[in-house]
């Protein structure tokens, strides 16, 4: 277990397949059956037809950087945790999310790009919940 300190998630019933998922180290995403749409964020309806028909799928954990910010300046009592990178990663299903980018080295304009590969790894921050981010490919 990593020593984690941050704010923990609170799954709700329309979330809570994704953090079970999570857990399991997979990442799931709502599937819309009627239109054949993946989606995110979670929610009990398809906001691309409005379908309740919502079942959920192991999603591949690839995608592409499609925009980032590297924060040099990290709240108050995560001060040391900077610099680290903050992404919005499209899905090869898709839809789009944001995360946290998991790299070995500083982040820097010349190894963190627009359109770089990406793929999910799991942290399993306490016995309970596990929070996905993702790492250059």
């Amino acid at each position: 277990m990593a020593d984690y300190e941050g704010a923990l998630p609170q799954a709700t019933h329309e979330t809570e397949p994704f953090w079970e998922g999570a857990k399991a180290h997979k990442l799931m995403l709502p599937y819309c059956a009627a239109c054949d749409a993946y989606d995110f964020y979670p929610r009990p309806f398809c906001r691309k037809c409005f379908s309740w028909d919502i079942e959920w799928k192991e999603a591949s954990g690839k995608g592409k950087i499609a925009t980032y910010v590297i924060n040099h300046r990290g709240p108050r009592g995560f001060e040391d945790k900077a610099p680290y990178v903050i992404a919005v990663v499209e899905l090869e299903e898709g839809p789009s999310m944001m995360t946290n980018l998991v790299m070995d080295e500083e982040p820097t304009p010349e190894n963190v790009s627009v359109m770089a590969d990406v793929e999910v790894v799991f942290t399993d921050v306490t016995d309970e919940v596990t929070l996905p981010h993702f790492r250059l490919v």
